[in-house]
């Protein structure tokens, strides 16, 4: 079974002459992978840079889902949080909400929870 894929944006992007910028929302994800490096055994994470398209998400689960961070699970996988709210792309499920990723990193791989 293939591992999940997790796409975060670099830090360090610019929009047109400001910046440089980071994502919060990658920075809430990457704050879990600090606290828990054994995640990054579990997951490929991937840093992907801001502008869009962003060929490498695009590439698994179409243009209109090429925001980040998002996670896209194996194929295969089963989900054990019942409470996890997945989306579906071609028969591609990924998850796109960064307290969705935290909580299903946290439930499917036996770390802890936010509380």
């Amino acid at each position: 079974m293939p591992k999940d894929q997790l796409f975060l944006l670099q830090p360090g992007f610019f929009k047109e002459s400001e910046g440089p910028f980071y994502c919060g929302d990658s920075v809430a994800v990457e704050g879990l992978l600090s606290f828990f490096p054994q995640l990054r055994n579990e997951v490929d994470v991937h840093y992907i840079g801001a502008p869009c398209p962003r060929a490498a998400i695009v590439a698994l689960i179409g243009a209109d889902n090429q925001s980040a961070p998002v996670l896209v699970l194996g194929h295969g996988r089963v989900v054990s949080d019942a409470g996890v709210e997945t989306r579906t792309h071609n028969g591609v499920r990924f998850i796109d909400a960064p307290d969705q990723i935290r909580r299903y990193l946290s439930a499917q791989y036996g770390v802890a929870h936010a509380g």
